[in-house]
């Protein structure tokens, strides 16, 4: 089973990194934080490099 990816809207400060950076699997909702729109949108080294880059480390695997 794949590792599921998610945003943790209570630490998500809206920079919209994750979304500028993988839109096919990032969107921003209209509280101005990010949520996965798509986890199959990108291969998981691409997730990955998202999560360890996101400047509010609320990106996680689940």
């Amino acid at each position: 089973m794949a590792r599921q990816v998610f945003v943790d809207a209570a630490e998500c400060t809206g920079c919209e990194y994750c979304v500028d950076s993988l839109p096919e699997v990032f969107r921003m909702t209209e509280n101005g934080t990010s949520t996965v729109s798509d986890a199959g949108g990108a291969g998981q080294e691409s997730i990955q490099e998202i999560i360890d880059n996101c400047p509010a480390e609320c990106i996680h695997w689940g």
